[in-house]
């Protein structure tokens, strides 16, 4: 008999070498624990499909795709192209990634440990796991409610559930599903890219939410990160990365100091100072919405 696929994984990408994911390090990140990752890569104008088998993993499987123009409102593509992966998975679990993303090392067990514990606690529809949000190089990061503090990662399979709208969140059956917090990390790269590389994955972005053509005035030239941060939510970042990203840290030279941001905090960065603050001091974060029902049980 064929051995039991445990926990799979799923992604979707398209232009990633183009617009500076660091995708293999996000793939590469999962791998350790799943006994497959299945993907789909939309047609792009570069090598990111090559870069992807390049890797040569046994686990991984490629499904190539066309990305449909009608679903750019909101950014439903993401799910739509998640949802053709994760419909592809076979494992009990399915663990998300996305092409920014990179899970850490050292979570490996927890998350494994966890998956196992509640295997048939039906109750237990997926996992939480903890976000730092670098911004600028990789020295910085968002210290903010506002980045989102937690996200689900890891989904029970073959229940009905699915990514949801942009591939933000999941659902089933339109409801917002029950999750334990995992303690397990995620670290978001989306932001630490060459400026010129960040304006043109900010105007696709634009093009994947309003349609094709849709260009907001600041993302025309190359990005400005200087420009674009309240600096009291700008925290410099003391522990360690992942270990696939090594490389492409020690790499990467472009400087960034929070100091020198010139950006003026508006009534609703001083609403998410005050919000932050108070969620700091009691763990209670006023207007921070959740993507889930969060369960407490041992």
């Amino acid at each position: 008999m064929p051995k039991e696929k445990f926990i799979s994984g799923f992604s979707t990408v398209r232009n990633g070498v183009k617009l500076g994911y660091p995708l293999v390090e996000s793939i590469k990140s999962v791998l350790p624990i799943v006994d497959e990752f299945i993907i789909t890569v939309g047609k792009s104008d570069d090598n990111t499909l090559a870069v992807i088998k390049k890797i040569g993993d046994k686990k991984i499987k490629i499904i190539e795709t066309i990305w449909d123009p009608r679903f750019t409102v909101k950014g439903r593509i993401l799910a739509v192209q998640s949802n053709i992966a994760l419909f592809q998975c076979t494992g009990d679990w399915a663990f998300y990634i996305q092409a920014d993303e990179v899970f850490h090392d050292e979570d490996q067990h927890k998350i494994i440990s966890l998956c196992e514990k509640y295997k048939t606690e039906d109750i237990v529809e997926g996992f939480l796991f903890d976000y730092t949000h670098f911004f600028g190089n990789y020295n910085w990061y968002g210290d903010s409610y506002h980045w989102y503090r937690k996200e689900i990662r890891l989904i029970r399979n073959h229940r009905g559930i699915i990514s949801w709208r942009s591939a933000q969140s999941f659902r089933v059956d339109g409801r917002k599903i029950n999750v334990i917090d995992s303690g397990a990390r995620i670290f978001h790269y989306g932001w630490v890219r060459p400026p010129e590389v960040m304006a043109e994955k900010r105007r696709e972005h634009d093009e994947l939410h309003h349609g094709k053509g849709h260009l907001e005035k600041t993302h025309q030239s190359d990005y400005n990160y200087l420009s674009e941060m309240d600096t009291k939510c700008m925290k410099r970042f003391k522990d360690n990365h992942p270990a696939v990203m090594r490389k492409k840290i020690d790499s990467y030279n472009i400087d960034f100091n929070p100091s020198m941001i010139k950006y003026r905090p508006g009534l609703k960065d001083i609403k998410r100072r005050i919000s932050d603050k108070t969620g700091k001091l009691t763990g209670w974060y006023p207007g921070e919405y959740q993507n889930y029902k969060l369960l407490k049980i041992n």
